[in-house]
């Protein structure tokens, strides 16, 4: 699995989607494909999320178009990255042609980004659940996982119902779901988690930041005729405590809120949904 860090000036001041995740993507996948159109149309066709974009971060104005807001010049924007492909080097070496030997910038509908800096690390699922080992071994057992959904997060609970809120068992199911789906086909039997939702339910404490928590709507695509295709999510920080958790429980947590910087949390995350920070705390 990879992070990416990109850090992206742009060469005017222009309006973007104030839900730029979806442009940002379509973008993405353009210079990919320019370099590598297999990797571009796997990436496309992935039906796990294996990209996950955070859109446009950084210091916006205010724009005289409906639903936009305006790129500042003098400003620099990151544009965090999350590949759990399998072949993640593949897709690593592309972005890499793509915004470092190759030169491209990153085009947008009106304007276009030079890629000043790129970054990136990588982790296993492996590699997850022994630091995910070392912090509970370290840590007492009540220790904290604080999340920063730094996008609205979007996880359907079942057809057309979507969470509003941070719950434990929404979230880490989620999580669960996801990291079993991207463990490597030859280490299932080592590396899948089989947690279920009332392990996380029974176990953890959600508290929510009152003063950060927040709901919106996010555009990720546009339909045939052109109408916008909307999902909706939350926002904001929650900290999750474990109450009387085993071992194993604490430590497969923690490896999944691990992994949510390199997949996510809920659907469309390629499309700019779910982008989330995690820090734990003594």
């Amino acid at each position: 699995m990879r992070h990416v860090d990109l850090t992206l000036e742009p060469r005017d001041s222009f309006p973007v989607p104030t839900s730029n995740g979806y442009q940002v993507y379509g973008a993405l996948l353009s210079s990919l494909d320019e370099s590598s159109s297999t990797v571009s149309q796997r990436l496309h066709d992935s039906s796990i999320g294996s990209l996950h974009n955070s859109g446009l971060l950084g210091s916006f104005s205010g724009s005289d178009r409906r639903h936009h807001k305006q790129v500042d010049k003098d400003e620099h924007y990151d544009l965090r990255l999350g590949v759990t492909d399998a072949d993640d080097q593949e897709v690593f070496e592309a972005l890499a042609e793509a915004f470092v030997f190759g030169g491209d910038s990153l085009e947008l509908a009106d304007g276009e980004f030079v890629v000043a800096d790129f970054a990136s690390t990588n982790a296993t699922h492996e590699e997850l659940l022994t630091d995910a080992a070392a912090v509970v071994d370290d840590l007492p057992p009540d220790f904290e996982i604080e999340m920063r959904f730094r996008t609205p997060t979007c996880i359907r609970e079942a057809d057309e119902i979507t969470a509003m809120f941070p719950a434990r068992g929404t979230v880490f199911r989620s999580l669960l779901r996801k990291w079993n789906k991207t463990v490597p086909e030859e280490q299932a039997n080592e590396l899948e988690l089989g947690l279920v939702r009332e392990d996380f339910e029974a176990n953890l404490i959600e508290k929510p930041d009152e003063h950060a928590y927040d709901t919106d709507v996010i555009m990720v695509n546009r339909g045939e005729d052109g109408k916008p295709i909307l999902r909706q999510g939350f926002l904001g920080s929650c900290t999750y405590k474990f109450k009387d958790a085993s071992e194993a429980v604490r430590t497969a947590t923690t490896a999944l809120a691990s992994f949510a910087e390199f997949g996510g949390v809920g659907s469309s995350v390629a499309r700019g949904c779910g982008y989330t920070e995690v820090k734990i705390n003594s």
